[in-house]
């Protein structure tokens, strides 16, 4: 995700690579359904489709686009967002830096979802192959 997206969720912690409880329950409350239509303002800008974005959440989280209608309808917070998948095994080999942190290092497990989530997006939104953004499974 860009800075200016998750703006709200960075203050003072722009410096430490910590997140900080204030920060990690800021992201936890946050509704998917809020944010969501910044992913698909942020892919489609740089040519990437809406089929893609969803094959791309479906890998990472195990939702069906029937259930992910359903979350964003209820306005599931990232905390239950999460709480209902199924993260892929292979989400560990999401590493990089996105928003400030760099996401191996980030000790919350929610956050650290979350942000796997946005650099996946980012990725997306970069171009990049989706075989690489999908860590060569499909």
């Amino acid at each position: 995700m860009t800075r200016q997206l998750f703006s709200i969720t960075h203050n003072e912690e722009w410096a430490d690579m910590r997140t900080t409880q204030k920060h990690d329950e800021r992201i936890a409350n946050m509704t998917f359904a809020s944010v969501y239509p910044h992913y698909v303002s942020k892919i489609e800008k740089m040519g990437r489709s809406v089929g893609e974005l969803h094959q791309v959440i479906s890998w990472l989280t195990g939702y069906s686009e029937t259930k992910l209608q359903t979350l964003m309808r209820n306005d599931a917070t990232f905390c239950q967002f999460f709480a209902e998948a199924t993260l892929n095994p292979n989400a560990r080999l999401i590493t990089g830096m996105i928003c400030g942190y760099r996401i191996e290092e980030i000790e919350t497990p929610l956050t650290q979802q979350v942000r796997y989530l946005d650099k996946l997006v980012d990725e997306l939104a970069r171009g990049r192959k989706m075989e690489k953004i999908l860590r060569g499974s499909q």
